[in-house]
Parts: C-alpha cells; sequence; structure tokens
C-alpha cells in the first residue's frame, strides 16, 4: 500500500507513513496534491494494521485492531448480559433444584432457559470467551494506535513544512516587517502566559500544552483491561467464594474450599408485636422478623486441617454478632446473615440397645446425625453403620432411599453382631424419631430384616437423650480477593475519563519565510476556544486578525 520514503528534509520515514514524521509533509503523491485539512489523529504515522502484505499474524492483529470487531464483540456480551437476567442466576438458590425449579416456576421456557445454559450465563465458556474478545481487543487496538502516536508526538520538528501548516484546520498567513527573530519572540511570552510549552528554532516556533490529554482513552483502555482481568481471575480457585451455607446452632462447620470453620454460638430472633405490625403485614398471618442475628465464632485450622483420620486443631481468630448489614469480616472473608429457620431437628440420640426377650439393657451409643461414627461397641457386640439416610423414603421401586440431605427423617440401617447370634449377624433399622418409627413400620421392616422374634430392640427411654438443634442460621459467605483490582480498574478508567474531557491538546506552528508569517495550529477538542486563544496570541504579538478569518478557508493574504 505504501512505499518506504526518504522527505527532503532528510528524515527516513517508515513504510505506510503519510505524512513526514520530522517535518510534516504529505509524503504521498494524492496527498501532497490535495488542499484538504490533513487527518491529524495519529500525525499521518502508519498502523500494522495497514500493511500491504499482511501475514496470518498480522491478520490476526488486523481482526482485533477493528473498532468496529470491538463494537461487534461488546454488543453480543451486552446481549449475553441480558439473556443471563431473565430468570433468576442459579448462583442465587440455596437448596433449589434448578432442573426441576425453571420448569415448576417459569414452564416450558424457563426449562428451555435451564437446557441452553442460560441459568448459569456469567459462569458458561462462552461467556468467559466474549470477556477474553474483549481483553484481546482492547489490548491490539491500543498497542496499535498508541505506538505511533507516542512515535509521532516524540519526533516533530519545530519547523514544519508549508504545507503542513496551510492545510491545518487553523490558518494564518500574513506578512510582516522587521527582524523575523524578534517576531518570534514576541509569540513567546503570551504563548507562556497561556500554559504552552515553547520551543524556537531560528524563524520557527512549536507551541504545545497539554499533551498527556491525548493518552487518556489509552488510560481508559488500560483500566478496562485491569477490570476484565479482575472479573475473569474471580473464577479461579481461591481468589472468589460466594456460597450459602447452614450453620446448626451449636456446631462448628467448615467452611467450603477454604481453612476457615465457623461456629453458631447462638441464634436469636425477635419478631414484631402485632400493635407493632403495619397492616399490609397482618394480612399475611405470620410472624414478621424484627432482628435475627447469628453470634459466631470464627477459627482457623492450624494442624491436621486435611488429614481425616484426624481432628483439625482449630485457633479462634474472630467473634461477631452477624445481622443483616452487619456481616462478620476477616481478611475479606464476610459472612452475611442471609435466612433462618426455626424448625426444630436432631443433632444426636442417644438409644440404648435392648434385649428384645428378657428387657436386658446391654448398653449406651451416641449416634451423630451428620458426623456418624462407622461402628460402635456395646458390651460384647458390633454395630456396624451399612447405611444412612437423612430423609429416608422408599422410591418407585420400593427401595429406601434419602429424599435430601437434612435430617428430617434419619434412619440407620445397623449390621449387629456378637454372641448368640448368626455368624453373618443381623441387619436392624432403626429410625431417630418415635413419628418415623411409627410411620415406616420399624418393627415390621425389622422382623423382615432379622425374623421373628427381633432379638434386639434401640430405645430411647429419655428426652435428656436427645439432642435437638433448635435452629439453622443461613450465612452468605463471601470472599473476592479480585475485587480491589476491579476499583483500580474502575479508578484508572475515571481517570482517563477526566483526561480525555477536561483538557485538551493544543499545538501552534509558526515560521517566518522571507517576511511572510505562517501559522498553524491543531487541537483534538474545543476548536472555538483554541481559535480565540490563538486570536488573542497574534493580538498581543500586534498583529490584527479577525478570529472567523482562521479557520482554513478564510485565510488572510
Amino acid at each position: 500500500m505504501f512505499q518506504n520514503t526518504k522527505c527532503e528534509c532528510g528524515h527516513q520515514n517508515p513504510v505506510g507513513t503519510v505524512l513526514c514524521e520530522a517535518c510534516g509533509k504529505p509524503l504521498l503523491e494524492a496527498e501532497a496534491k490535495s488542499d484538504e485539512v490533513l487527518e491529524m489523529r495519529y500525525d499521518g504515522m502508519a498502523r500494522r494494521s495497514q500493511r500491504s502484505n499482511p501475514n496470518i499474524i498480522d491478520k490476526v492483529w488486523n481482526f482485533f485492531s477493528s473498532v468496529k470487531i470491538a463494537v461487534y464483540v461488546i454488543v453480543l456480551t451486552l446481549l449475553g448480559s441480558i439473556l443471563g437476567t431473565i430468570y433468576p442466576q442459579e448462583s442465587t438458590f440455596l437448596n433449589i433444584d434448578p432442573s426441576v425449579y425453571y420448569k415448576e416456576t417459569y414452564g416450558q421456557l424457563g426449562h428451555i432457559y435451564y437446557l441452553l445454559g442460560l441459568s448459569h450465563t456469567y459462569e458458561s465458556w462462552w461467556f468467559i470467551l466474549l470477556l477474553v474478545l474483549i481483553g484481546a481487543s482492547l489490548v491490539i487496538c491500543s498497542l496499535d494506535r498508541v505506538l505511533p502516536l507516542y512515535k509521532a508526538l516524540n519526533k516533530q520538528k519545530i519547523r514544519k513544512h508549508m504545507q503542513f501548516l496551510t492545510r491545518q484546520r487553523l490558518v494564518y498567513q500574513g506578512t510582516i516587517e522587521g527582524d523575523s527573530a524578534d517576531w518570534i519572540k514576541k509569540a513567546v511570552t503570551p504563548l507562556k502566559k497561556k500554559g504552552y510549552r515553547v520551543h524556537t528554532e531560528g524563524d520557527a516556533l512549536l507551541a504545545e500544552k497539554q499533551r498527556f490529554s491525548r493518552w487518556g482513552p489509552y488510560v481508559i483502555h488500560i483500566g478496562l483491561i485491569i477490570f476484565l482481568l479482575a472479573v475473569l481471575a474471580r473464577g479461579l480457585p481461591g481468589l472468589n467464594l460466594d456460597e450459602h451455607v447452614a450453620f446448626p446452632e451449636g456446631e462448628i462447620k467448615k467452611i467450603p474450599n477454604t481453612s476457615m470453620y465457623l461456629k453458631n454460638e447462638q441464634f436469636n430472633v425477635e419478631f414484631y408485636s402485632e400493635e407493632e405490625v403495619t397492616e399490609q403485614f397482618r394480612n399475611l398471618n405470620r410472624m414478621v422478623p424484627k432482628l435475627f442475628e447469628t453470634k459466631v465464632v470464627l477459627y482457623e485450622c492450624t494442624a491436621d486441617c486435611s488429614d481425616l483420620t484426624k481432628k483439625p486443631q482449630l485457633s479462634e481468630v474472630a467473634r461477631h454478632d452477624v445481622r443483616v448489614n452487619h456481616p462478620l469480616n476477616y481478611n475479606g472473608l464476610k459472612a452475611y446473615q442471609f435466612d433462618y429457620d426455626l424448625t426444630p431437628t436432631i443433632r444426636s440420640v442417644t438409644p440404648e440397645l435392648v434385649n428384645a426377650q428378657t428387657g436386658e439393657k446391654i448398653g449406651e451409643l451416641k449416634i451423630d446425625m451428620v458426623d456418624t461414627q462407622p461402628s460402635f461397641q456395646v458390651g460384647p457386640y458390633t454395630l456396624e453403620v451399612k447405611n444412612k439416610f437423612m430423609d429416608f423414603a422408599l422410591d418407585a421401586q420400593g427401595k429406601p432411599t434419602s429424599k435430601s440431605p437434612s435430617p428430617n427423617a434419619p434412619a440407620f440401617l445397623f449390621l449387629i453382631t456378637g454372641p448368640e447370634l448368626p455368624e453373618g449377624g443381623i441387619q436392624y433399622l432403626y429410625f431417630a424419631k418415635q413419628i418415623d418409627k411409627e410411620r415406616f413400620q420399624q418393627d415390621s421392616i425389622n422382623q423382615q430384616l432379622s425374623g421373628d422374634p427381633i432379638p434386639f430392640q434401640l430405645e430411647v427411654d429419655s428426652m435428656d437423650k436427645v439432642d435437638i438443634i433448635q435452629s439453622v442460621s443461613y450465612l452468605n459467605i463471601r470472599i473476592d480477593k479480585a475485587m480491589p483490582f476491579v476499583w483500580v480498574g474502575a479508578g484508572i478508567v475515571m481517570l482517563g475519563l477526566i483526561m480525555g474531557f477536561y483538557w485538551h491538546h493544543r499545538r501552534i506552528w509558526i515560521r517566518i519565510d522571507d517576511g511572510q508569517l505562517t501559522l498553524g495550529g491543531h487541537t483534538n477538542k474545543n476548536w472555538f476556544g483554541f481559535r480565540r486563544e490563538v486570536a488573542t496570541v497574534l493580538k498581543q504579538m500586534n498583529v490584527e486578525v479577525d478570529e472567523k478569518s482562521l479557520d482554513n478557508g478564510g485565510n488572510q493574504a
């Protein structure tokens, strides 16, 4: 497309340069014959995306350096974001099966939404790919433009070619009398008062101010790149956590994907009285909470953290009363009060093994609903846990199953071995709740398992042997180590916007040839203010000029 060109000023210009980097002379024949105002976006410097015979790497570069492509990718990303807001995302659910929820709540459209994977839009591969493409486009667009601009601004020659000056948007030409060096000196003082940095070379002058504003768009790009990298980094392990975790009152529970443990020491809830509740809430026929809080203790594991055979060694690091909008905050880990459940559930039960024929009490065993021991030794008998059902039910084939991980109807299938029992032992199904024993006919099941009469029974003779969880507190656990970088990126974007909006790069070139003064001026914004400023400078040089005549095409002869 372009040829290597050596300008008459002696400067060797790289391939693709439209204007000489040093003096500004148009290098292309067509450009040299034109009288139109020069394109000054990059001062005529060539960009890599303008190579005439691009190779494969250049073609990839050209693709990502295209502003049109960048706009398309941004529009696709926005459309994807919109699709993700039609229905709630799976990440907002707590104990909800998404494969059932969308169809039951939103019908067939909701089911299609789920099948298309839009229920986890922002974690999907295609959405992340779009963000990566935006980042690549920002990087390549910036490099393709900022390097030529940097070279152009740092290789400016004070004495510019006459055609460069006369084809600026702001031009003045007029005859002067006297020494040209004195006229150059006359221009220096008013320009410096206007804040310009002035450079002179014989009978030529270059005045420039607020060059830094030209970097505003690229500062914005840097901020956006940091922002996108921070958003993508949130998907890396250990940098981001957003989980809703149930903490039963009185229990220490591990926080997923961390070395931290949290104990719900006590849960408190206060309700509005009938007199305090407004009319609209009275119609709900339910108690309205005034305050609910969880007194928590945060622990850090210091030893045996990954050894499942040992109990982890914990060290207390923080205590806090977690209320709505008053989370626990420790080294970036935050625990927000999200919800609660006041339904009593069993934490553990301590039944006695009783000989069903003689009534002899052989011994006790403590059965934890969650961390159940694999086996128990009660007197001469061994009770091995063969299966555990937290929410006992029978499937379509009549086989035992668990409907949910919550201990709503806990049941345990034991293999009992010991004296006077068959060599392989006997099976015994035990329900922790009395109501479940009757509902599922525990004795009938055990008669089928071990024969009639049943040799043993597990019995609880007092409620003191049943440990009840009075409430469960649901906390939203959040860790976001990438968020500071998100804010840094946003701050850099704001800095770039301020640089570009409130300052304008202005340049004035003057040269004097045999009593002829020629002035050319360029700015990237606010041409009317710049024209007024140039007119003021000329008047302070004792050059009478009409402000409007400075516009190219209305020059004084």
